[in-house]
Protein backbone atom coordinates (compact mmCIF):
# COMPACT_ATOMS: atom_id res chain seq x y z
CA UNK A 1 0.00 0.00 0.00
CA UNK A 2 1.34 3.33 -1.01
CA UNK A 3 1.21 6.28 1.36
CA UNK A 4 0.71 9.81 0.38
CA UNK A 5 2.31 12.74 2.02
CA UNK A 6 -0.97 13.48 3.74
CA UNK A 7 -1.25 10.07 5.49
CA UNK A 8 -0.06 9.72 9.13
CA UNK A 9 3.16 7.68 9.62
CA UNK A 10 2.73 4.06 10.66
CA UNK A 11 3.50 2.90 14.20
CA UNK A 12 7.17 2.14 14.82
CA UNK A 13 7.67 -1.54 15.43
CA UNK A 14 9.65 -0.74 18.62
CA UNK A 15 7.47 2.10 19.87
CA UNK A 16 6.58 1.36 23.49
CA UNK A 17 4.98 4.71 24.25
CA UNK A 18 1.52 3.20 23.96
CA UNK A 19 2.10 0.20 26.23
CA UNK A 20 3.73 -0.52 29.54
CA UNK A 21 7.50 -0.85 29.48
CA UNK A 22 8.60 -4.42 30.14
CA UNK A 23 10.91 -3.18 32.99
CA UNK A 24 8.15 -1.36 34.85
CA UNK A 25 7.29 -4.33 37.17
CA UNK A 26 10.95 -4.57 38.23
CA UNK A 27 11.16 -0.84 38.92
CA UNK A 28 7.98 -0.93 40.98
CA UNK A 29 9.28 -3.88 43.03
CA UNK A 30 12.58 -2.06 43.67
CA UNK A 31 10.79 1.08 44.80
CA UNK A 32 8.52 -0.95 47.05
CA UNK A 33 11.57 -2.58 48.65
CA UNK A 34 13.19 0.82 49.25
CA UNK A 35 10.00 2.13 50.83
CA UNK A 36 9.88 -0.91 53.10
CA UNK A 37 13.48 -0.33 54.29
CA UNK A 38 12.84 3.36 54.82
CA UNK A 39 9.77 2.63 56.94
CA UNK A 40 11.76 0.10 58.98
CA UNK A 41 14.45 2.67 59.69
CA UNK A 42 11.94 5.24 60.80
CA UNK A 43 10.40 2.78 63.23
CA UNK A 44 13.60 2.78 65.46
CA UNK A 45 15.46 -0.13 67.09
CA UNK A 46 13.89 -3.29 68.33
CA UNK A 47 14.11 -4.34 72.00
CA UNK A 48 16.57 -7.07 71.11
CA UNK A 49 18.88 -4.60 69.35
CA UNK A 50 18.80 -2.26 72.35
CA UNK A 51 19.60 -5.11 74.74
CA UNK A 52 22.56 -6.14 72.61
CA UNK A 53 23.94 -2.57 72.62
CA UNK A 54 23.54 -2.29 76.40
CA UNK A 55 25.27 -5.65 76.89
CA UNK A 56 28.24 -4.57 74.76
CA UNK A 57 28.55 -1.28 76.68
CA UNK A 58 28.51 -3.11 80.03
CA UNK A 59 31.20 -5.55 78.89
CA UNK A 60 33.45 -2.72 77.68
CA UNK A 61 32.93 -0.82 80.93
CA UNK A 62 33.78 -3.90 83.02
CA UNK A 63 37.03 -4.30 81.08
CA UNK A 64 38.15 -0.67 80.92
CA UNK A 65 37.02 0.89 84.23
CA UNK A 66 39.44 -1.01 86.54
CA UNK A 67 42.37 -0.11 84.31
CA UNK A 68 41.29 3.53 84.19
CA UNK A 69 40.91 3.68 87.99
CA UNK A 70 44.37 2.18 88.46
CA UNK A 71 45.89 4.74 86.09
CA UNK A 72 44.22 7.61 87.98
CA UNK A 73 45.45 6.21 91.32
CA UNK A 74 49.00 5.85 89.98
CA UNK A 75 49.03 9.45 88.74
CA UNK A 76 47.67 10.78 92.05
CA UNK A 77 50.29 8.85 94.03
CA UNK A 78 53.15 10.04 91.81
CA UNK A 79 52.05 13.65 92.20
CA UNK A 80 52.05 13.29 95.98
CA UNK A 81 55.49 11.65 95.97
CA UNK A 82 56.79 14.40 93.67
CA UNK A 83 55.37 17.10 95.97
CA UNK A 84 57.06 15.57 99.02
CA UNK A 85 60.35 15.30 97.13
CA UNK A 86 60.08 19.00 96.22
CA UNK A 87 59.43 19.94 99.85
CA UNK A 88 62.49 17.95 100.95
CA UNK A 89 64.60 19.71 98.31
CA UNK A 90 63.33 23.04 99.61
CA UNK A 91 64.32 22.13 103.16
CA UNK A 92 67.77 21.08 101.99
CA UNK A 93 68.39 24.30 100.05
CA UNK A 94 67.12 26.51 102.88
CA UNK A 95 69.34 24.72 105.38
CA UNK A 96 72.41 25.42 103.22
CA UNK A 97 71.34 28.98 102.44
CA UNK A 98 70.68 29.93 106.08
CA UNK A 99 73.50 27.83 107.54
CA UNK A 100 71.18 25.97 109.87
CA UNK A 101 69.08 22.78 109.82
CA UNK A 102 65.47 22.13 108.84
CA UNK A 103 63.09 19.21 109.15
CA UNK A 104 60.12 18.06 107.09
CA UNK A 105 57.50 16.94 109.60
CA UNK A 106 53.98 15.50 109.44
CA UNK A 107 51.16 17.60 110.80
CA UNK A 108 47.44 18.35 110.70
CA UNK A 109 45.78 21.65 109.86
CA UNK A 110 42.79 22.99 111.80
CA UNK A 111 40.59 21.79 108.93
CA UNK A 112 41.78 18.22 109.49
CA UNK A 113 43.93 18.18 106.35
CA UNK A 114 46.99 15.98 106.73
CA UNK A 115 50.19 17.72 105.65
CA UNK A 116 53.98 17.67 105.69
CA UNK A 117 55.56 21.01 106.53
CA UNK A 118 59.07 22.48 106.68
CA UNK A 119 60.25 24.02 109.95
CA UNK A 120 62.96 23.88 112.56
CA UNK A 121 63.01 20.51 114.37
CA UNK A 122 60.38 19.95 117.06
CA UNK A 123 58.62 23.16 116.04
CA UNK A 124 54.87 23.27 115.47
CA UNK A 125 53.42 24.36 112.16
CA UNK A 126 53.12 28.12 111.72
CA UNK A 127 50.91 29.71 109.11
CA UNK A 128 53.12 30.49 106.13
CA UNK A 129 55.45 27.51 106.49
CA UNK A 130 55.99 25.58 103.24
CA UNK A 131 53.57 22.66 103.23
CA UNK A 132 52.57 19.66 101.15
CA UNK A 133 48.94 18.47 101.53
CA UNK A 134 48.44 14.70 101.51
CA UNK A 135 45.74 13.70 99.05
CA UNK A 136 42.73 11.80 100.33
CA UNK A 137 43.16 8.04 100.30
CA UNK A 138 46.96 8.15 100.48
CA UNK A 139 48.74 6.50 103.40
CA UNK A 140 52.24 7.68 104.34
CA UNK A 141 54.66 5.53 106.35
CA UNK A 142 58.23 6.44 107.20
CA UNK A 143 60.93 3.80 107.50
CA UNK A 144 60.59 0.04 107.56
CA UNK A 145 57.37 -1.79 108.35
CA UNK A 146 55.16 -0.08 105.79
CA UNK A 147 53.92 -3.31 104.21
CA UNK A 148 55.16 -2.24 100.78
CA UNK A 149 55.76 -5.01 98.23
CA UNK A 150 59.25 -6.50 98.50
CA UNK A 151 60.08 -3.88 101.12
CA UNK A 152 63.04 -5.71 102.64
CA UNK A 153 64.68 -6.35 99.27
CA UNK A 154 64.10 -2.73 98.24
CA UNK A 155 65.62 -1.26 101.41
CA UNK A 156 68.58 -3.59 101.10
CA UNK A 157 69.18 -2.45 97.51
CA UNK A 158 69.52 1.15 98.68
CA UNK A 159 72.78 0.21 100.42
CA UNK A 160 72.42 2.51 103.41
CA UNK A 161 70.91 2.34 106.88
CA UNK A 162 67.35 3.68 106.99
CA UNK A 163 66.70 6.00 109.90
CA UNK A 164 63.92 5.07 112.30
CA UNK A 165 60.38 6.19 111.62
CA UNK A 166 60.42 8.52 114.64
CA UNK A 167 63.13 10.69 113.07
CA UNK A 168 61.74 13.36 110.75
CA UNK A 169 63.77 13.82 107.53
CA UNK A 170 66.16 16.69 108.22
CA UNK A 171 69.10 18.46 106.54
CA UNK A 172 72.04 20.27 108.09
CA UNK A 173 73.93 23.32 106.84
CA UNK A 174 75.91 21.16 104.43
CA UNK A 175 72.75 19.79 102.84
CA UNK A 176 73.25 16.33 104.28
CA UNK A 177 70.56 14.26 105.99
CA UNK A 178 70.70 14.25 109.75
CA UNK A 179 68.66 13.30 112.80
CA UNK A 180 67.72 16.61 114.33
CA UNK A 181 67.05 17.72 117.85
CA UNK A 182 66.11 21.18 118.98
CA UNK A 183 69.77 22.14 119.37
CA UNK A 184 71.72 20.11 116.81
CA UNK A 185 71.53 17.89 113.75
CA UNK A 186 74.39 15.39 113.71
CA UNK A 187 75.14 13.58 110.45
CA UNK A 188 75.75 9.90 109.95
CA UNK A 189 77.35 9.33 106.56
CA UNK A 190 75.80 5.87 106.21
CA UNK A 191 72.22 6.80 107.08
CA UNK A 192 69.31 8.14 105.06
CA UNK A 193 65.51 8.39 105.02
CA UNK A 194 62.74 6.51 103.22
CA UNK A 195 59.08 7.55 103.15
CA UNK A 196 56.62 5.02 101.70
CA UNK A 197 53.24 5.96 100.21
CA UNK A 198 50.29 3.85 99.09
CA UNK A 199 46.97 4.73 97.49
CA UNK A 200 43.75 3.00 98.57
CA UNK A 201 41.84 1.56 95.59
CA UNK A 202 38.54 -0.32 95.30
CA UNK A 203 39.77 -2.83 92.73
CA UNK A 204 43.14 -4.51 92.28
CA UNK A 205 46.38 -3.98 94.18
CA UNK A 206 47.23 -0.66 95.78
CA UNK A 207 49.98 1.30 94.01
CA UNK A 208 53.10 2.14 96.02
CA UNK A 209 55.74 4.85 95.86
CA UNK A 210 58.76 5.79 97.98
CA UNK A 211 60.66 9.04 98.49
CA UNK A 212 64.28 8.35 99.38
CA UNK A 213 66.94 10.66 100.84
CA UNK A 214 70.29 8.93 100.49
CA UNK A 215 73.35 9.71 102.67
CA UNK A 216 74.64 12.30 100.16
CA UNK A 217 71.39 14.25 100.43
CA UNK A 218 70.00 13.36 97.03
CA UNK A 219 66.20 13.00 96.92
CA UNK A 220 64.86 10.16 94.79
CA UNK A 221 61.36 9.02 93.75
CA UNK A 222 60.66 5.31 93.36
CA UNK A 223 57.51 3.41 92.36
CA UNK A 224 56.59 -0.26 92.50
CA UNK A 225 55.11 -2.02 89.48
CA UNK A 226 52.43 -4.73 89.58
CA UNK A 227 55.09 -7.40 90.17
CA UNK A 228 56.64 -5.63 93.16
CA UNK A 229 59.70 -4.39 91.27
CA UNK A 230 60.91 -0.95 92.36
CA UNK A 231 61.80 1.55 89.64
CA UNK A 232 63.55 4.89 90.16
CA UNK A 233 61.69 7.76 88.48
CA UNK A 234 64.19 10.60 88.72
Amino acid sequence: MELSCFDPPPDHPYDDSKQGHPREPIQRAFLTMLDSKTQKRTQGFSLLELMLVVAVIMILAAVSVPGLMKTVSDISLRYTASDLASLLQTARMQAVKRNTFYSVQPGTLASGQQIYYMERPATAYVNGDPIMPISQGITVTQGAGSGAPNETAFLTSLAFTVNASAAAPSFNARGLPCIATAAACPTNTTNGFVVFMSKNVLLGNSPWAAVVVNPSGRVQIWTSDSNGNWIQRN
